[in-house]
């Protein structure tokens, strides 16, 4: 019998508490063994809806730690917890997955992956997206070529999220509803599609105070992969039809063109991916059947990569690619000038996510798409 990972989650609001009943008992390989939380609350909801007896629940990391003695932490907090919360996890020697961002500076979370390193420790970072079939589909056809050289992507994403009609979410108070919540899932992909960092980016972002939300929540982006152009849109607040989640792309191919979408609302149902040439039939590309994917895609890896002693695949160390991005975005949105990746990747200590004092524990509502 393969040995399972005894994992401790911290943070138990509404997104924590998805994660405890729809993501953990779907993998095997992890055996969730407590649940931390500051919040009362918090720990007597997550009771409602799974059978979790007293002695499984804690109100502080140490005593979760000390009387369960897991393997791992899974950090499902908002993002002022994740650094503290990681640093805790290492410290006390023990194997970190936490939710996306990482962290809201590149100086912290490089210092989180050198901690992991110096102590031989798996620090991974969820990026959920990347474990739908379509998505591998898309970095599969730039790999191989067949179409030729690519010239060029384009990115649409469209939700309506104002309030009201819509309840009010932790996301209508952020100060980067957008970039750092959304579009942050989009640039890890890019990453993935194109096998490559960005050389620089370009952001803009606008109506800030409308559809109830206080940052911005509507974005346009042009980003450069060496000579590969990327044009990217993005809203919250679009009257339009909504796309999938990861948005729907088009890739411009010397040969030809592909259209591709993924992550819908029910599972794969919606993941899709079209390859049009210049000559010859449109087709519509079977996609692989996939074990596990979203959420527990990446819980999946994680256990993956612990009992097979490797690094994963969205890992701490990687990671930082993604958040770097993320960061000049926000930065270039907020200067309006060009970005220079190389400089943001090497820490600037300047940028950072805006923060919007929440504190760890909050039961403040999350979108149901991270």
């Amino acid at each position: 019998m393969t040995r399972r990972i005894r994992i401790l989650q911290v943070g138990l609001g509404d997104w924590g508490r998805d994660w405890a009943w729809r993501v953990n008992p779907t993998v095997d390989e992890a055996e969730v063994v407590g649940y931390v939380d500051s919040d009362p609350p918090a720990l007597a909801l997550l009771a409602k809806r799974l059978p979790v007896s007293r002695e499984r629940c804690f109100g502080s990391l140490v005593d979760g730690i000390q009387a369960t003695q897991p393997d791992a932490l899974l950090v499902t907090t908002t993002l002022a917890g994740h650094a503290p919360l990681v640093r805790a996890g290492l410290e006390a020697g023990l194997h970190v997955l936490v939710e996306k961002p990482f962290t809201d500076t590149l100086e912290t979370a490089a210092e989180l992956v050198s901690l992991a390193a110096a102590k031989g420790l798996v620090l991974m970072v969820s990026q959920n997206y990347r474990f739908f079939p379509a998505s591998r589909i898309a970095a599969q056809l730039v790999r191989e070529g067949n179409l030729g050289e690519l010239h060029g992507i384009g990115i649409d994403f469209r939700r309506d999220y104002s309030s009201p009609p819509k309840p009010r979410f932790r996301l209508h108070s952020d100060p980067q509803p957008l970039l750092v919540d959304m579009s942050i899932h989009h640039f890890d992909l890019l990453r993935l599609v194109l096998g490559r960092e960005p050389d620089r980016a370009f952001c803009a972002t606008a109506n800030a105070g409308k559809g109830g939300f206080d940052g911005p929540p509507s974005a346009t982006a042009s980003i450069f992969f060496g000579d590969i152009l990327v044009s990217y849109r993005a809203s919250w607040i679009s009257a339009r039809a909504k796309t999938p989640w990861a948005g729907e792309w088009t890739m411009e191919f010397e040969n030809g063109h592909v259209y591709w979408t993924s992550r819908g609302d029910n599972g794969v149902l919606h993941d899709k991916v079209v390859v049009t040439p210049r000559r010859g039939r449109r087709r519509v590309v079977e996609l692989p059947a996939m074990s596990r994917i979203d959420r527990a895609g990446t819980l999946g890896e994680f256990a993956a990569a612990l009992l097979e002693a490797r690094e994963p695949e969205t890992s701490g160390r990687d990671n930082l690619a993604t958040l770097a991005f993320t960061l000049a975005a926000v930065e270039s949105s907020q200067r309006q000038a060009w970005m220079e990746m190389p400089q943001v990747k090497a820490g600037l200590g300047s940028i950072a996510i805006p923060g919007n004092g929440a504190p760890p524990g909050a039961q403040a509502k999350s979108a149901p798409h991270s």
